[in-house]
């Protein structure tokens, strides 16, 4: 008995002694691993092009002396190839010996013909230019679309007889039965006048950079006209040659003149091009414009300046004559989506909404009509993903399990038989087919890296896996990771916010922590939420290894809960966020295993405005704060995005400056790290230089760094190498030993 119980206990010390063994062996994460080796990118499924078939997809795959790319037909139930539609090898160009390099491709209607983007040049985030090809699957034809320049936005007809596109600020159309190029626009000027493609602030808020639509039945092109010649130029100053070159373009600021903007329809038949009537008012938004399945009926989404009512149009193509069908106010603001959906039958659209609260899909007739809500609850519609008509199915994503997470529902359009179609925790993102046969689900939760499957539509049955990242797993298993787990926190004044926590993988409830916040934090955003977070949750895994727990949380006026917790942030941007963020860190403060006079924060773009906002007006709870890319004084960022949560500075200046870091220098307490890019044309790099002028006035120290033409994002190359390494190095000095530092000195 005895020797049998010493014999037990030995093995169970030898049991313990593999495990603190086993996980002594557990690998450290770099900054090279995360930032420049790629040892924890997610492979995916990229490339999925539906064919008309839904059994199928396309993608372009390289060859096997990887010179060239291939167009490759794929059966989506097996993941397999099933042909090679085109040899890239075969596309060369008329007095060419090589064949073209291409960059996307797609196909027309009757997928007989394929356009080819050749030496894409990005412009800004949505926008770039290519040279465009023409290939005939059965001529095996290529051709060049042009020879005037780059175009933009290359698309077919639906007909697939012609291609339009933009340049040079001028819309075009070509005829490929004689490839005959006609040009649609004169009056395209730079900085002046744009055909075809938005302005600056459209493509960033509204997200989108094509202007024009072709009619369904490809004998039309609805397209917008903006008229900047009033707006404000801004001026970045780009780096690298002997003089610096001045890079201008049109940037309206909150409260600024705005580009005038119109919608026209030209008729390919005659060339008459007609203008949409849209009201005598010039200051005002048209965030949309689509094709209704009338050939002859375009429909437009009108806003106001304060966008806090919109109105939908219908407007006839050949006359231009539009009326209003439905009209929408808000006693703060509405956000535009792409949901609006025209239904085959012609009589009905699909729109969704806040007007009760939270977002849902309704169903109305042509008229503006309501005929029913299709979908209800406290919770969101995230994102309408389409509609079978033929089985009379809506498909969905929603937050109905929890603001968390994403799930994806089908419903008929009577509101009857919901049916949740997704099983796993987490966020899926969803990749229909055209007919609706098939889905791909992108699907990832917190510590869990990308899986992508193949599910069938009706019931989300599983038919394949096509990517589960095992090695990633794998890969992750051999490091000392700690858990990403949720929590929730009330504050005050009993508002209950989300949050995550990412603790030492050796963490020890008896021991006091440092603590860095990740905030992010705008209206609509979510940073708290259950998927994989990539290269961040890396570096916050990084930072946990050094003794840090990284928290974030959601602040009101964030998304998935609603209008009034989303929209109470209005008129007063930066109040109510800094104020949750300030209690949540003193929250974590009063935590046993935390130590309350080591609490940082960190945050890109409104995050780094926020962790401004923390050091300067969270009375000194943070011991020290990173600001990358930040807006200081709203009065210097975009008018679309800042009126549509401040009204404009002359209506509200008091909402502008109240919580401006620039007027709050003098407050600083604790260390900061100040960083941004001088090419941003998003946050211009003036906030950045506006507030170290405020800091220095008011005889604040803090440590800066500018990286030379930089985008929003500070990356490209080793930028992020680079930038995380001085993060890091910074959090090490004033947040994780800075009394190891203040010895020092």
């Amino acid at each position: 008995m005895h020797i049998k119980l010493r014999t037990n206990l030995l093995a169970a010390v030898l049991l313990c002694f593999a495990f603190v063994a086993q996980a002594q062996q557990k690998k450290e994460l770099s900054l090279e691993d995360i930032y420049r080796k790629g040892t924890f990118a997610a492979k995916s499924v990229y490339g999925v092009n539906w064919m008309n078939d839904g059994r199928y997809y396309s993608s372009q795959v390289a060859d096997e002396q990887n010179r060239v790319q291939d167009i490759v037909k794929y059966d989506v139930t097996t993941g397999q190839p099933v042909s090679t539609i085109i040899e890239g090898e075969s596309l060369i160009p008329q007095g060419s010996n090589q064949p073209i390099q291409f960059d996307d491709y797609t196909f027309s209607s009757d997928e007989q013909k394929v356009l080819f983007a050749t030496g894409t040049e990005q412009i800004y985030r949505r926008s770039s230019k290519a040279d465009y090809y023409i290939y005939d699957l059965k001529t095996k034809q290529l051709r060049k679309l042009s020879n005037g320049g780059k175009q933009l936005y290359a698309s077919f007809s639906p007909d697939a007889k012609r291609v339009a596109f933009a340049r040079d600020n001028n819309m075009f159309v070509v005829d490929l039965s004689n490839m005959q190029e006609t040009q649609i626009t004169t009056d395209g000027k730079f900085n002046s006048i744009i055909n075809g493609y938005s302005d600056w602030v459209y493509e960033e808020e509204f997200e989108f950079a094509k202007g024009f639509h072709w009619s369904p039945d490809g004998k039309k092109i609805a397209f917008y006209t903006f008229d900047e010649t009033n707006v404000p130029e801004f001026n970045m100053q780009m780096w690298g040659e002997l003089y610096p070159k001045d890079y201008r373009f049109k940037y309206p600021k909150a409260g600024e003149a705005n580009s005038k903007v119109s919608v026209s329809v030209y008729d390919v038949s005659s060339g008459k091009i007609v203008k949409m009537d849209t009201g005598k008012e010039a200051d005002v938004y048209i965030p949309r414009m689509k094709w209704t399945n009338d050939a002859n009926l375009l429909s437009i989404q009108k806003m106001n300046r304060l966008q806090n009512t919109l109105e939908l149009l219908h407007a006839n193509a050949t006359t231009g004559k539009a009326t209003v069908v439905l009209k929408e106010t808000d006693k703060a603001y509405i956000d535009v989506t792409n949901d609006l959906t025209y239904l085959k039958d012609g009589k009905h659209f699909i729109h969704s909404s806040e007007k009760d609260g939270f977002n849902h899909l309704y169903l109305y007739n042509m008229n503006g009509k309501l005929v029913r809500r299709i979908t209800d609850g406290n919770w969101e519609v995230s994102s309408f993903v389409g509609f079978d008509e033929k089985n009379d199915r809506l498909y969905y994503l929603s937050t109905e399990v929890s603001p968390l997470d994403r799930h994806l529902y089908s419903i008929s359009s009577k509101g009857r038989n919901k049916q949740r179609l997704t099983e796993k925790a987490g966020t899926h993102t969803i990749n229909m087919s055209p007919d609706f046969t098939y889905y791909l689900d992108y699907h990832t939760a917190a510590n869990t890296p990308l899986t992508v499957s193949l599910h069938t539509a009706k019931n989300g049955k599983l038919i394949k896996v096509l990517e589960d990242n095992q090695a990633l797993r794998e890969r992750l298993a051999q490091y000392k990771l700690g858990k990403q787990e949720f929590f929730t926190m009330n504050t005050p004044d009993g508002t209950k916010l989300n949050g995550w926590m990412i603790k030492p993988a050796d963490f020890d409830p008896n021991k006091k922590y440092p603590v860095l916040m990740f905030v992010y934090g705008g209206p609509g955003s979510q940073t708290v939420t259950n998927s994989w977070g990539g290269s961040n949750y890396m570096w916050h895994q990084l930072l946990a290894d050094k003794g840090v727990i990284v928290v974030s949380v959601d602040n009101r006026g964030t998304g998935a809960r609603g209008a009034d917790f989303k929209k109470l942030t209005y008129a007063n941007l930066g109040k109510y966020e800094t104020q949750d963020q300030v209690e949540a860190a003193r929250w974590l403060g009063k935590q046993p295993y935390v130590d309350k006079d080591r609490i940082g924060i960190w945050g890109h773009s409104f995050g780094g405005y926020m962790a401004l906002l923390g050091l300067t007006k969270g009375e000194g709870v943070f011991r020290a704060g990173i600001s990358v890319a930040p807006v200081t004084n709203w009065r210097f960022y975009d008018s679309i995005y800042t009126e549509r949560f401040l009204k404009t500075p002359q209506e509200n200046a008091a909402g502008y400056d109240d919580n401006s870091p620039l007027f709050f220098a003098d407050k600083l307490e604790g260390d900061l790290l100040l960083i941004h890019g001088t090419g941003d044309d998003n946050v211009h790099f003036q906030n950045a230089v506006a507030m170290q002028d405020a800091l220095v006035s008011a005889n604040k120290q803090f440590e800066s760094f500018y990286y030379p033409n930089r985008n929003h994002s500070v990356g490209g190359g080793i930028t992020n190498l680079h930038r995380f390494k001085m993060m890091t190095d910074f959090l090490e000095r004033k947040l994780i030993n800075p009394e190891e530092q203040r010895n020092q000195l």
